[in-house]
């Protein structure tokens, strides 16, 4: 794109930043193949930056590495009773892409889920 032309360029909804669509648009056709979310970190919301157009999410993020510093269950839901997902020994590597309300959302050992945020170092 032209700088000149960036005052009349079109521009997303919501973003300030000119857009320019790729040659022939974004074809929205055939059928979602989406990864698995046990073990793919995506939400409609938020999602790995590994999955940039594999899955549709409002943000996408680098994940922080956290060790956990003591054992802590991986939770499917942020809620202590939550369906456990698997046990996570101290000195886990927790790749935490949420860190809010006292849950860290990432993935460990392959799974995704929720962990108190206190046990992370």
């Amino acid at each position: 794109m032209n700088p000149n032309d960036a005052a009349t360029a079109p521009r997303s909804g919501s973003s300030p930043t000119a857009i320019e669509a790729p040659p022939g648009g974004w074809p929205l056709a055939g059928r979602s193949n989406l990864p698995d979310p046990r073990t793919h970190a995506y939400r409609q919301d938020l999602a790995d930056a590994a999955l940039v157009g594999r899955v549709i999410a409002s943000h996408f993020a680098e994940p922080l590495p956290r060790t956990l510093r003591v054992a802590a269950p991986l939770l499917l839901t942020p809620a202590a009773d939550a369906e456990t997902v698997t046990d996570l020994p101290a000195g886990t590597t927790l790749h935490m892409l949420d860190n809010s309300r006292g849950w860290a959302w990432g993935y460990a050992n392959g799974l995704v889920g929720y962990v108190k945020s206190d046990t992370l170092g």
